[in-house]
C-alpha cells in the first residue's frame, strides 16, 4: 500500500465473507474472520487465546492439540511496547517483530523468554496490575507518543517482580522463564503523510463502499481523509479496491 500514499483510493465491499478457517461462505465473522461453528471449535478462537494463563494443553482437553503444539506449547515472548504509552503484551518468538508493527508500536523491548504461552501469560497477569496491556486506538492515530526509556523501565520490571518470575521458574523450571535482560529495544516508522485531529471509524460492512486519499498506515489500521479502516476487522471479508490516481 505505500505506494499507493497520496493516492484517492476506494473500498468496495459486496457482502461475501469466507471463513479463514474452512473456507465456507458465512453471513457474519466471528473472532475477525471465522464461522460460528469454526469459531465454538477451533483452538484459536478458544477463550485462553485472549487469557493465555488459562491454557488447558496439559489438561489433554485442547481441541486441537497439533494446533496447539505448534502455536501454544514453544516459545514466546513477554515484552514492554510503547504505542500510546508503556504497556505489556506476549507474543510467539517466530511473531517477533511482526507483531509489534501490527499494534502500531514504536518502540518495543523483550522482558522475558518463556518456554509456552502459558508462562509468558502468568508472567504478563503479575505485570499487568502495574502496565496496562492495552492500546488506545483512538490515541494511536493522532500521532507517535514521546519516546520511553525502556530499557529502565524493563529494569524496573524484573526488580520489582523477580520474586514472582523465581517462584514460577520453580514451578516450572529454571529454564522455562528466563530474563531477557540482554535483548535490545526496536524501533520502528510508519509511512505517514498525515496524522488526523479527529479519528471516525469507518463501518465498511455498513457503508458498502468507503473511499478518499490514503493519509497514512499504522498497525493495522489504514488512515484516509475521510476516516479510518481497521483493515484486521475485516479478516476474510470480500473487498475490492481501487486506486484512483
Amino acid at each position: 500500500m505505500n505506494p499507493l500514499l497520496g493516492q484517492r483510493i476506494a473500498f468496495r465491499f459486496d457482502g461475501a465473507i469466507y471463513c479463514v478457517g474452512c473456507g465456507r461462505k458465512t453471513s457474519k465473522s466471528f473472532n475477525q474472520g471465522y464461522c460460528y461453528p469454526c469459531f465454538r471449535s477451533l483452538a484459536a478462537c478458544d477463550t485462553c487465546i485472549m487469557s493465555p494463563e488459562r491454557c488447558h494443553f496439559l489438561e489433554g482437553t485442547c481441541r486441537e492439540p497439533e494446533w496447539g503444539l505448534e502455536h501454544c506449547m514453544t516459545g514466546h515472548v513477554v515484552y514492554l511496547a510503547n504505542g500510546t504509552g508503556l504497556k505489556v503484551g506476549i507474543t510467539r518468538a517466530g511473531q517477533v517483530p511482526t507483531r509489534w508493527i501490527d499494534q502500531g508500536a514504536v518502540q518495543a523491548l523483550p522482558l522475558a523468554r518463556t518456554a509456552t504461552r502459558q508462562q509468558a501469560g502468568f508472567v504478563e497477569v503479575a505485570l499487568k496490575a502495574h502496565v496496562s496491556d492495552r492500546t488506545q486506538w483512538q490515541q494511536l492515530l493522532k500521532g507517535d507518543p514521546e519516546p520511553l526509556d525502556l530499557v529502565a523501565a524493563r529494569a524496573e520490571m524484573l526488580a520489582r517482580f523477580g520474586p514472582e518470575i523465581e517462584r514460577l521458574q520453580q514451578t516450572f523450571g529454571l529454564q522455562a522463564i528466563q530474563p531477557a535482560d540482554d535483548a535490545a529495544v526496536w524501533s520502528f516508522d510508519y509511512p505517514v503523510l498525515e496524522f488526523p485531529v479527529k479519528v471516525r471509524s469507518l463501518a465498511l460492512e455498513k457503508l458498502g463502499s468507503v473511499e478518499g486519499t490514503l493519509l497514512g498506515i499504522k498497525g493495522q489500521y489504514l488512515i484516509l481523509s475521510s476516516g479510518v479502516i481497521n483493515i484486521r476487522k475485516y479478516t476474510g471479508h470480500e473487498v475490492e479496491v481501487l486506486a484512483q490516481g
